[in-house]
């Protein structure tokens, strides 16, 4: 029970008739955002242990107080609390590399046979359990239950963001008070959405040290003003304000003016129509200049060129590059050639071989005997070491029977409706079975995993010969072996860097991806795990494959050759109203179906595009190799004392606002791996 005062209309004010009654109230809650598969990590560090990744829901609630005459929001409360491993999450199923011969192995074997199609083919999903209605504000105890959190938005000081492109987006809910909760990663995304609807309660102002932090403020004026004070226009209270002023005065007036830039793109309310720039059209991970607070802006890209692709290099082009000797000439010149045309069938035999690091660019032909011969009796040598095992040795070697029964399997059914691999009886599939066994003998550490298969056949169909089938298939694995590896880190990782290179070149499509649940670009998957073997025809494969294998016109192309695919789909995606399932079926049933001189087209308008921008982020320009590499200026010293640290260095450092003491800090990025190679593969 509470008193309710109230004023009657038209009394004189000084001598108001007060109104004073007892009224029944009571709390009513309502949910106005929801997400699940929202991660709790409580331990910083790198692991795999996955009692330290804790499910849960995060939500928004507005408490309201429900009274006899009328009812008023009185709060909103942001929640975030775990839930039961087998709760309502939607998940995403990448491949996971199973021990050979494991019991989950078989029983898969026993329960489901998925056909042509390997485990690894289609990204399954599991759907949405429906569960009772609970007590919103309730949290199930458990050993979880002292990770949950509620607080009020009007007790929110910051949100710190994470930075683009580094595996799942996170967000750090900061107190007034100092507390710094748990980062809370998203799995599945939403952070553009939760933070769109915290904007319908609070304005966010980015903070004018930090892009990647928002300050909270209440909607009102007094508030507004208030946090001008915070600005900072002229950062270190002015004290060398005029002496800085008077030796560049144009860097200290737009420096600060950038900073109420920033802070009113952030604290003017957002405008529904079509004339305002979402904000996934500003610029994607610009670094700060010193003395300068970055303005984001939309990066301009300029007119997309016209590519046209030119004829295959021809036996007798390429015999114009090889000198008396049998070297290869003008190597550069003829990776152009290949890169713009690709090869015509008589060459790749030979010409793979190159591309692939088997015979050495500047060998001659009796190097290449020579290399021949030994590459030759290691192979065979590896060979003998599987074949020499008996059955009744095999029976306790559960390692090597497994990689045998998996490599069986999928040899049955890879590429059959190729006449080099039809028929039950067919050379060629005893050839594709044993270089993969040989594989297994040759990298202990990987032996053999699912996807290999579909990698050596196109290799063997044109080679015709086992031995320079498997070193040419041992270059190709240098190149994508990353992809296989049981942490999946490379393929988190590219799946990042082509969300990166998307969201500058298409902001409205990734948008619309994020909206459907599809923004971590899991639908991709596969076409980046095989180097899209299962999207084109076989024949198609050859010139695909052949054309990146030239490392031209950038590192990673094979990611602007998945940004050309999306390009194509973009209108039949953006056009229809399809859900995540739905996303994921139209993209797997392009199979077959596009051209791959259109896509390769594509490819190289969006790299010229790319290439031709002023303004391009640096995260871009490196994962393209188009930074400009500074080299150190010589020193006399003999050792050179150490350097401070840039500002955009103390920046990395300052990854919270403020932390409380009380509970350990999980903001710390996930970063790549530090194997840097350039990875190449993707898959379902």
């Amino acid at each position: 029970m509470r008193v309710v005062t109230c004023h009657r209309a038209g009394s004189d004010a000084m001598n108001a008739e007060v109104l004073e009654s007892l009224v029944m109230e009571s709390d009513a809650y309502k949910i106005v955002f929801e997400k699940h598969g929202v991660f709790l990590h409580t331990s910083a560090k790198r692991q795999n242990d996955q009692d330290s990744m804790i499910p849960g829901v995060i939500r928004l609630i507005e408490k309201v107080c429900i009274l006899i005459f009328f009812f008023q929001a009185s709060d909103v409360l942001l929640q975030w609390i775990p839930i039961e491993e087998d709760g309502e999450m939607t998940q995403i199923h990448y491949s996971k590399k199973e021990s050979p011969g494991s019991v989950a192995c078989r029983a898969e074997d026993d329960m489901f046979d998925p056909g042509y199609e390997p485990d690894w083919a289609v990204i399954s999903t599991v759907g949405t359990k429906v569960r009772p209605q609970e007590d919103l504000l309730a949290v199930k105890h458990g050993n979880r239950e002292k990770w949950a959190f509620s607080i009020s938005l009007s007790e929110l000081k910051s949100v710190r963001k994470s930075k683009p492109g580094l595996s799942w987006s996170y967000l750090i809910f900061i107190t007034k008070e100092g507390v710094s909760f748990q980062a809370l990663h998203f799995h599945q995304g939403g952070t553009k959405a939760l933070l769109k609807a915290l904007r319908k309660y609070v304005i966010l102002a980015v903070s004018p040290k930090d892009s990647r932090l928002f300050l909270v403020y209440p909607h009102d004026s007094h508030a507004l003003s208030h946090s001008f004070d915070e600005l900072q226009m002229f950062d270190d209270g002015s004290s060398d304000l005029v002496s800085r002023f008077f030796q560049d005065p144009y860097s200290t007036t737009f420096g600060g003016f950038s900073k109420v830039t920033n802070f009113f793109r952030g604290a003017l309310p957002r405008l529904d129509g079509h004339h305002h720039r979402p904000l996934s059209e500003m610029a994607v991970g610009l670094e700060d200049e010193p003395g300068f607070e970055v303005i984001t802006c939309q990066v301009e890209l300029g007119e997309r060129p016209v590519i046209q692709r030119q004829a295959p290099v021809s036996e007798q082009e390429w015999e114009s590059y090889i000198n008396s000797e049998g070297q290869v000439m003008n190597v550069d010149g003829l990776k152009k050639r290949i890169f713009s045309g690709g090869l015509c069938p008589g060459l790749r035999k030979d010409a793979w071989k190159y591309l692939l690091g088997y015979y050495p660019w500047d060998s001659t032909a009796e190097d290449r005997k020579s290399l021949l011969r030994r590459k030759t009796d290691e192979y065979f040598r590896m060979k003998l070491q599987w074949k020499s095992v008996s059955e009744d040795q095999e029976k306790r070697n559960s390692l090597l029977r497994g990689y045998r029964s998996l490599i069986e399997r999928d040899v049955s059914r890879t590429d059959r409706n190729n006449k080099f691999y039809e028929g039950n009886d067919n050379p060629g599939l005893c050839l594709l079975n044993d270089a993969l066994m040989t594989y297994c003998m040759y990298n202990f550490d990987l032996g053999y995993v699912q996807g290999m298969s579909d990698l050596l056949s196109p290799i063997l169909y044109v080679m015709q010969n086992e031995v320079d089938a498997f070193w040419c298939f041992t270059g190709f694995m240098e190149m994508v072996h990353h992809n296989f590896e049981e942490s999946q880190e490379s393929m988190k990782r590219q799946l990042s860097q082509l969300n990166l290179l998307l969201r500058v070149l298409d902001p409205a499509l990734c948008d619309f991806l994020d909206s459907k649940e599809s923004g971590n670009l899991s639908c991709c998957f596969r076409w980046l795990l095989i180097w899209f073997k299962r999207e084109f025809s076989f024949q198609d494969i050859l010139l695909l494959w052949e054309v990146l294998w030239t490392g031209l016109p950038c590192p990673n192309f094979h990611l602007l050759v998945a940004c050309g695919i999306l390009d194509l789909e973009r209108e039949a995606l953006m056009n229809s109203d399809y859900g995540f399932n739905e996303i994921l079926k139209h993209i797997n049933e392009l199979t077959m179906k596009m051209s791959v001189e259109d896509i390769l087209c594509r490819a190289e308008a969006l790299n010229q595009q790319l290439a031709h921008c002023q303004e391009l982020p640096l995260n871009i320009k490196e994962l393209l190799g188009k930074a400009e590499v500074k080299s150190p200026a010589p020193s006399t010293d003999t050792a050179s004392p150490p350097q401070p640290l840039s500002p955009s260095q103390v920046h990395e450092l300052d990854l919270t606002d403020s932390v409380s003491p009380s509970q350990p800090d999980s903001s710390i990025e996930i970063l790549p791996t530090e194997d840097t190679t350039t990875s190449q593969s993707l898959s379902p």
